[in-house]
């Protein structure tokens, strides 16, 4: 929300703890994104995002998935990732390297923020409305998650 300098803008303000996680990925060259709505974050819910994911490689492809550092990022015993993805771990504090951070900031912006919701159903309907309206826009993605910059040509 804009606001002129050293103003408070008004907002909602909601007291309540209870969340919702959107565990999503894109792939800006082909313009597409898979994601799944959890009540929690942890390894079971990534484990199922990476099936989401791996669901929606395209045939002889492989998918290189860029992660942070997050303890349901990290691989071991219980972090099950299928044969058609690569996790690919970032440096620490290096958020800007990761094209999901875009994404998020703009869902952030554009339409999860001064969100008061009376149930989980209400939140898990928002996100998932929020996470279509980038999912459903090719071009979107490929403007959100594409940077000049950091490419890799083959």
């Amino acid at each position: 929300m804009w606001a002129p300098i050293g103003s408070r803008p008004p907002m909602v303000r909601d007291n309540r703890h209870d969340s919702v996680h959107i565990f999503g990925a894109i792939c800006p060259a082909r313009g597409i994104g898979a994601a799944i709505i959890m009540p929690a974050v942890n390894t079971e819910a990534m484990n199922e995002h990476l099936k989401e994911i791996s669901c929606q490689v395209a045939t002889c492809a492989h998918a290189l998935l860029v992660c942070d550092g997050a303890g349901w990022h990290q691989p071991g015993e219980r972090l099950i990732v299928p044969d058609n993805i690569t996790l690919l771990r970032l440096p620490p504090y290096a958020p800007e390297l990761n094209p999901m951070e875009n994404v998020w900031d703009y869902l952030r912006g554009n339409k999860l923020s001064g969100l008061v919701c009376d149930t989980y159903e209400t939140m898990s309907d928002a996100s998932k409305e929020a996470w279509n309206f980038i999912a459903n826009d090719a071009a979107r993605i490929t403007s959100i998650g594409t940077r000049d910059w950091a490419r890799v040509n083959l």
